[in-house]
């Protein structure tokens, strides 16, 4: 029991009352998520929800639980706030502004943090409201529609992103693991054990056979598998750091490390925004079915077909080098180094620095961006050999293991720090620092 990293986490008072909030503060989420706005019929609503699995809606419904489809008083989740997040990421990149105070230390996230805060609040309230009109454009869903619902659904859905996001925060702030990635987290394998159990009955019905369900377990685990080693996957690049007299005679010795790139530097964000795009001509259909071009197009983009299958790898790979570009500057790297009087053996400080490390993160990437593609891709593959509901889509799969190996790595500096046997015995999970999202 002594050597149990279980109960090494739950033995120091105060670790235990990071695990218990953290716990607590998950049941408030999931119990929100279950309680549906007034004067809706939620069973016309998922049988709405049935037709639109490959549109924007079921990418959402997939991060918030299914609470999209129940229409509850946590519908938004945590999606407004990450949204917000990656605005300011992306224009980061275009106004100077933004940039400066991401430079600033403490003062400039807080205040980009306080920014982040409004804009979720702005956000939430038009997502609300757009949401608000959309059911009650399905016939009986609502009792009473009218000016009286739309107020009341978007005051309450509003709140409740913002309830979601101040649970995220105490989440970060006094328990265990990234608040919002846990949240999102939950929201997914909340779907598991259902996914499971429709797998078993359709085992059980003769739809599929003894041995393609132990092949479709098989193929689970090496998908899991592989994407937990490309996630840990980075290549080092050797740095040389000189011997340096730091004063009153003192010598601090010359010392060997690496910068680590990873192969996926940019995480899930290249699906989720490879999926926004492929889902266009769905979405348009369910909104306009009557357009005949419409219809044609989406039909092309089907899971199923092969256009849908190459532009959708492709649209992954463009925006695997697009979003590492947004978020990693090979120029701010070469400057940190060199400001440290760290350089890499046998290239030269500053320009060079830079040039090269771009160099050898553009290589990276590729390997990357196809593994994601592949990543996104294989359980579509797998849903129409084994004609089965696949539990894990690649975005979902992406979220769970990262966020996994994350929480994971901060319970394991947290025994460390109290002298407790980490969960790692052969090993410790490397490069992978604090994640604000997935």
């Amino acid at each position: 029991m002594a050597n149990n990293p279980v109960a090494n986490l739950l033995r120091a008072p105060e670790l235990k009352d990071k695990v218990l909030f953290t716990l607590f503060i998950l049941l408030i989420y999931r119990t929100g998520a279950h309680i549906t706005v007034p004067s809706l019929d939620v069973n016309i609503l998922r049988a709405q929800f049935a037709g639109l699995q490959n549109t924007f809606f079921g990418i959402y419904d997939m991060f918030v639980g299914g609470g999209l489809s129940r229409a509850t008083i946590l519908a938004l989740g945590i999606m407004p706030y990450i949204s917000a997040s990656i605005m300011f990421q992306l224009l980061a990149a275009v106004f100077p502004t933004i940039e400066k105070l991401q430079k600033e230390g403490e003062d400039g996230r807080k205040k980009l943090t306080q920014w982040t805060r409004y804009t979720t609040v702005v956000l939430s309230a038009a997502q609300a409201y757009g949401y608000s009109v959309f059911l009650q454009s399905i016939p009986g869903a609502v009792s009473t529609p009218g000016f009286l619902f739309t107020f009341t659904t978007v005051i309450t859905l509003t709140v409740g992103a913002i309830f979601v996001m101040w649970l995220g925060e105490q989440i970060s702030e006094r328990g265990v693991g990234n608040g919002m990635s846990l949240l999102i987290f939950f929201s997914i394998i909340e779907t598991f054990p259902s996914a499971v159990a429709r797998t078993w009955e359709s085992y059980t019905l003769g739809e599929i056979t003894t041995p393609a369900l132990v092949l479709l377990g098989v193929v689970v685990v090496l998908i899991t598998a592989a994407v937990v080693a490309m996630t840990m996957a980075a290549r080092k690049i050797p740095v040389q750091i000189p011997r340096k007299v730091v004063g009153r005679g003192r010598i601090r010795e010359g010392q060997k490390s690496f910068v680590p790139l990873r192969v996926n530097s940019a995480g899930v964000m290249p699906i989720i925004f490879a999926q926004s795009f492929i889902v266009v001509p769905g979405t348009a259909v369910a909104f306009f079915p009557n357009l005949g071009a419409l219809s044609t197009m989406a039909d092309l983009f089907q899971p199923t077909t092969l256009t849908y299958n190459i532009t959708y790898g492709l649209l992954i790979v463009f925006f695997t080098y697009f979003y590492t570009a947004i978020i990693f500057n090979p120029v701010d790297l070469a400057e940190n180094l060199k400001k440290q009087g760290a350089f890499i053996p046998g290239v030269k400080p500053g320009t060079r620095t830079a040039e090269y490390i771009d160099r050898v993160l553009t290589r990276v990437t590729l390997p990357g961006s196809i593994y994601l593609a592949l990543v996104a891709l294989v359980p579509f593959w797998i849903l129409g050999y084994f004609n089965v509901q696949f539990f894990f889509g690649g975005t979902s799969l992406l979220i769970v293991v990262g966020v996994g190996l994350d929480t994971v790595q901060q319970a394991q500096q947290l025994l460390l720090l109290r002298h407790y046997d980490g969960f790692m015995k052969k090993g410790r999970v490397k490069m992978r620092g604090r994640q604000r999202y997935m």
